[in-house]
């Protein structure tokens, strides 16, 4: 009789490849997609060096073309719903940089329709935390032969998000005493998207039979540990374990999400054109990006796991509250929590009450 078959060590070969595609592409290596009978070879406008270029044109015979997202098209001068595709029969840096960065660029070609295969690559990016804008070179595997190109299903990168969700994990747990609030513990999650620890600061002894005070709060290296005058972050951070300490206790999450999502690089190139006179969502949109990149269910997901179903959130953003309830969170009210104000930050935080629809006091 034979043996019985050993556990797998790989259980979801999809997840796994969408994982490690994201560690290929922020280490600058192009990845190839594949739907059906079709492929295209991927790489980052953030990488795009005149030594992979230079490979990738040998490759596409010139036929890659660039994907921009209709944020960034319409700020060159093109009108689309959705993402569009712009020809590069020569693979230049310096314009796939202008095309993707740089506010004077012009577009001197038609925009095309993107492909599943495109449209899986800019949600790559975005999983990758890169610039939303991607180089493709259709080519087939054979042309491959010889290379350590890691490929990966298009459709696996749709499905990811949901999947990361599921597998998320707590992974260590220790007191740390806070100023303010010494009895404090840091309870550290493993998982979501792009494998990135998250953190759950569990201040107090938050009832959970009652509704617990819970902060959601993406990470702001410039606020939060610098001190920076552009954001009320920090003085928001602070504010909500001083709040939750003098209630008696509630769990902040403090979530890698720099820049709404954007990852810290583009947040520092949207700072560059934040001094040249755009606002904080005018300067995502000339990068591509939207006005806010975050997911919660990821963070729905801690709360469960720490035995937390009912909450007082303190935020003022309403698309917190809206994300919280739609995860299956019971939001039974919310608090609002305010910096202060300076010269440097006015403009940001008046943008966020008028165009985001953050709640005011």
């Amino acid at each position: 009789m034979p043996s019985p078959r050993p556990p797998r060590l790989i259980e979801n070969f999809d997840r796994l490849s969408v994982e490690r595609a994201i560690a290929e592409l922020r280490a600058g290596r192009p990845v190839l997609l594949i739907d059906g009978d079709r492929s295209g070879l991927i790489a980052s406008a953030d990488s795009a060096d005149t030594r992979l270029l230079g490979a990738l044109s040998a490759l596409a015979e010139g036929k890659a073309h660039l994907v921009l997202t209709e944020k960034r098209l319409a700020r060159l001068g093109v009108q689309r719903e959705t993402a569009g595709a712009l020809a590069l029969p020569r693979l230049d840096a310096v314009r796939i940089l202008a095309l993707s960065t740089k506010s004077d660029a012009r577009i001197d070609a038609p925009v095309g329709a993107t492909t599943i295969i495109d449209r899986a690559g800019l949600d790559l990016a975005a999983l990758a935390q890169l610039l939303p804008a991607i180089i493709v070179v259709s080519v087939g595997s054979d042309k491959l032969a010889g290379e350590a190109i890691l490929s990966v299903r298009a459709e696996a990168i749709e499905h990811y998000r949901r999947q990361a969700t599921t597998k998320l994990t707590l992974v260590s747990r220790a007191p740390v005493p806070l100023e303010g609030a010494e009895q404090s513990e840091f309870i550290v999650f493993r998982g979501g998207e792009g494998l990135r620890d998250q953190v759950a600061v569990k201040v107090g002894n938050p009832d959970s039979n009652a509704a617990v005070l819970v902060r959601l709060h993406s990470a702001c290296l410039t606020g939060d540990l610098f001190g920076s005058l552009k954001c009320d972050c920090g003085d928001q951070l602070r504010e909500a374990v001083r709040m939750m300490a003098a209630q008696g206790g509630g769990y902040l999450l403090y979530l890698d999400q720099e820049g709404r999502g954007a990852g810290l690089a583009n947040k520092i190139r949207a700072y560059k054109l934040q001094d040249e006179g755009l606002d904080t969502y005018d300067a995502d949109a000339e990068l591509g990006l939207g006005m806010d990149q975050r997911h919660f269910d990821f963070a729905a997901a801690m709360l469960e796991t720490l035995g937390v179903n009912k909450i007082t959130l303190i935020t003022n953003n309403p698309d917190k509250i809206d994300a919280m309830k739609r995860s299956g969170i019971d939001v039974v009210g919310h608090r609002r929590l305010f910096g202060r104000e300076n010269p440097s930050n006015l403009r940001y935080v008046a943008t966020k009450r008028e165009r985001a629809g953050h709640l005011s006091e």
